[in-house]
C-alpha cells in the first residue's frame, strides 16, 4: 500500500514514516502543498491513501483537499492536526475527508482508521478475487490453483484472502496478526508462521513458482505467477 504523508514537522514525518513502514506500507513524505500537489499529479492513481496535516508553510490543507477532489482523485484522505475544534473537524469533512484525527494521537489508533479507510475503499466488485492461477469464490468458499481444487480451514482462508487483496504488498505478522486473529491475540507467539506455512504446502503446485515470499525481517508477501 502506498501513503502520501504531508507533514511540515520532520520529528511527526518521521515517526510516522518509520512506524507506517515497519507495517509494511510503502510511505512517501511531503513537507509542503506544493510538494503533496507534484507527488499527487505525478502519481494520483498510485496513492492509496493520505494522511494530511492542515497547517503547512505554503497553504492550507483544507485547500491542498479541496483541489485533490476537484481533480478528481478518489484516494481516502485522513485528517491528522492539531486543529481540535468541532468547527474545524466539520469543514475538514465536508472538503473530502474520510476521517479526521487530532494530535497528540495514539498510533494504533491511527493504524487502526487507515484500515477502517482503506476497507471502505477497497470492498470487492465481483464474487472472485483471482491472482494469476489463483481463484477464491468468496461466496461458495471455494479456492483453486491451476483449475486445482484446495481445501482450507478457516484461519487459512482469511489468511489467504488478506494476500489476494494486497498483492505484492508485504504483510507483517502483526498486520496478519490482526487482521485474521484481533489484538487479542498473544503478539509473540508464532501462529502465523505456523499458518502460512500450512498455507504455502496447500497452494504451492509441482513444477509452478512458489507465490508466497517470505520477506526477512519484514513478514510476507504474494508475488503472482
Amino acid at each position: 500500500m502506498q501513503v502520501l504523508v504531508v507533514e511540515d514537522d520532520h520529528g511527526i514525518a518521521s515517526f510516522l514514516e518509520k512506524g507506517m513502514r515497519a507495517e509494511g506500507y510503502a510511505v512517501t513524505v511531503a513537507t509542503s502543498t506544493d510538494e503533496a500537489r507534484r507527488w499527487l499529479t505525478a502519481n494520483g492513481a498510485g496513492f492509496d491513501l493520505v494522511l494530511l496535516d492542515l497547517r503547512l508553510p505554503d497553504g492550507s490543507g483544507e485547500g491542498l483537499l479541496r483541489w485533490t477532489r476537484s481533480e478528481g482523485l478518489d484516494v481516502p484522505v485522513i485528517i491528522l492536526t492539531a486543529k481540535a475544534e468541532l468547527s474545524d473537524k466539520i469543514v475538514g469533512l465536508d472538503a473530502g475527508a474520510n476521517d479526521y484525527v487530532t494530535k497528540p494521537f495514539a498510533f494504533d489508533e491511527l493504524l487502526a482508521r487507515i484500515r477502517a479507510a482503506l476497507r471502505s475503499t477497497k470492498q470487492p466488485t465481483a464474487s472472485e478475487l483471482v491472482v494469476g492461477d489463483l481463484r477464491l469464490d468468496l461466496l461458495t468458499k471455494v479456492a483453486q490453483r491451476a483449475g486445482r481444487r484446495i481445501d482450507l480451514a478457516p484461519r487459512e482462508w482469511a489468511i489467504l484472502e488478506l494476500f489476494m487483496r494486497h498483492p505484492h504488498q508485504i504483510l507483517s505478522r502483526t498486520q496478519i496478526l490482526s487482521n485474521v486473529w484481533s489484538y487479542s491475540f498473544d503478539p509473540g507467539s508464532n501462529v502465523v508462521d505456523v499458518y502460512v506455512g500450512y498455507l504455502r504446502r496447500k497452494i504451492n503446485v509441482p513444477g509452478a513458482s512458489p507465490l508466497i515470499q517470505t520477506v526477512r525481517g519484514a513478514g510476507y508477501r504474494l508475488i503472482p505467477p
